[in-house]
This record gives C-alpha cells, structure tokens and sequence, in this order.
C-alpha cells in the first residue's frame, strides 16, 4: 500500500508562529525487537527493554508533566524512542556490535516469556552464555551515530 502526503498549507499546519527551533538530539534511544514476535509480545519487550534506560541513564528522563489544573504526572524521556525489527541474525549483530562499543544496553531473551518476576528474569540470562543468548529485543542508548552503526541491517518497526 502507497502513502501519499500532502503539505499543508502555512495557515492549516499551525495557529501561530514557532518561536523556537526544533529539538536535535546527538544521542538516540532505540529498541530492536526480532521480526517473529507476536504483537503482544512486541509491546511487552518494549516496555522492559526502555524501563532500564531511565535508572541506569538518568539523563534520558525529562522533568515531570503537570496539566493545566496541577495535576502532577510521571517523567518520561525527554526524546523518542526508535522502534525497529530484525531476524534473529541481525539481532544478534547488533548486540555483538553493541557490546564492542560499551553502550548502555538492556536485553530481553525468549527465557523470559515463561517467568513471572524479576529475580526469575535475571536468573535465566545469567544461566546462558552472551553468545548463546536467544535475544528478542535488544534496546541501546548513546551517540546517535554509534546507535545507527550498532543497528545496521536492522529496519525500521512497521
């Protein structure tokens, strides 16, 4: 299926002029999730893989949000997160390339579908040699040219 895109025009894209430039990060925040995964899957190793960026990275994480009545809200991070897929292979290059770089990293293998907790999680990487690691998601933070060259092959999440 084509997507077709249309410019608007200067009146219909905003109701003011933009004061500031827009915000370009030098770093990148991404997650690679194996192309295999079901949807529910794909969500859930998402949503582990980022939750050890933020403690371990403290400067990802934005100031907290408030509403126009003060009702507080959680941080979150202060750039996007890039979601893409690969096969088993260009995962398992991305993590050997990852590693050979020393960027901060968070992994998630098969092993964890079938536990329940986080010593359980823990426990079963532990038990598996870094090259046997059967990876399913993989998500990296760091310089955005270091990101882009640890995830080569990789495409980006439909």
């Amino acid at each position: 299926m084509q997507r077709t895109y249309k410019t608007v025009s200067y009146a219909g894209r905003q109701s003011r002029p933009m004061t500031t430039e827009p915000i370009r990060f030098d770093t990148k925040i991404a997650v690679l999730l194996r192309e295999d995964l079901e949807t529910w899957q794909r969500l859930n190793v998402t949503a582990f893989l980022v939750s050890g960026l933020g403690t371990t990275v403290p400067e990802v994480i934005g100031e907290p949000y408030e509403d126009a009545d003060g009702v507080p809200y959680l941080p979150m991070f202060r750039q996007p997160v890039l979601v893409f897929e690969g096969t088993k292979e260009t995962l398992a290059a991305a993590h050997a390339r990852v590693l050979s770089r020393a960027l901060p990293r968070a992994v998630f293998t098969s092993d964890l579908f079938t536990t329940g907790n986080d010593r359980d999680n823990r426990s079963a990487v532990r038990a598996v040699p870094t090259a046997e690691l059967d990876l399913v998601g993989l998500a990296v933070y760091g310089p955005r040219n270091a990101v882009d060259k640890a995830l080569k092959g990789a495409r980006m999440h439909p």
